[in-house]
C-alpha cells in the first residue's frame, strides 16, 4: 500500500504516461475492434479506463472533473485529451484533499472499506490491467503497441534487437 502522496504521485506519472502511449496509438477506426463478437469494443475499453478515473476518485470523495460514466465513447484523440486532463485532475486532488497521514484512514468503496492509499494502488492497477487487454485489441487491429515496463515488439526492432519471445 502506498504510505505517502509523493510515492502516488511518482507512479501516478509513470503509469498515466503508459496509459497515454497507448490511448495515443489508438485510431478512429481502431475503436470498432471487438474483444469478442458482441463484446467490447477497443474504444469502450479505452473509454473505460478514462471514465474510471473521475468515477473513482468521486467515489473515495475526491473532487475530480471528468465525464459521467454514461458519456459516448468520443474520437480516440478526444479519449486521449480527456484521460490527460482526468488524470492531472486525480493527481492534483489527491494532492490538495489527502495527506500522508490519512492514507491508513478506511473509506466505503464498493461495499467494502478500503483504505486510502488501497484506493490509490487500485486506481493504477485498474488502468494496468485494462491496458494489457487494449495492447491484445491494438495487435488484432493491426496498431503497433507502446512498450509501457519494457519495449515492444516494434521498440525491439526500432533498437535495431530481435523481439522477445
Amino acid at each position: 500500500m502506498l504510505r505517502r502522496i509523493e510515492d502516488f504521485q511518482r507512479s501516478w506519472t509513470h503509469e498515466t504516461a503508459g496509459t497515454l502511449k497507448l490511448l495515443h496509438q489508438l485510431t478512429d477506426a481502431s475503436l470498432a475492434q471487438p474483444v469478442t463478437p458482441g463484446g467490447r469494443t477497443l474504444g469502450r475499453l479505452a473509454w473505460h479506463i478514462v471514465l474510471s478515473l473521475p468515477e473513482m476518485a468521486r467515489h473515495a470523495g475526491l473532487s475530480v472533473a471528468g465525464p459521467d460514466e454514461q458519456a459516448p465513447v468520443p474520437s480516440a484523440a478526444g479519449m486521449a485529451d480527456t484521460y490527460a486532463r482526468a488524470a492531472r485532475d486525480v493527481a492534483a486532488a489527491v494532492a490538495a484533499q489527502w495527506t500522508d497521514a490519512q492514507l491508513c484512514d478506511e473509506i466505503p468503496m464498493y461495499g467494502e472499506n478500503w483504505p486510502k492509499g488501497i484506493v490509490l494502488s487500485a486506481l493504477m492497477a485498474h488502468q494496468a490491467h485494462h491496458r494489457g487487454q487494449m495492447t491484445v485489441l491494438m495487435r488484432q487491429a493491426g496498431l503497433p503497441v507502446a512498450g509501457i515496463y519494457g519495449p515492444s515488439r516494434e521498440e525491439w526492432a526500432a533498437l535495431g534487437m530481435p523481439p522477445q519471445e
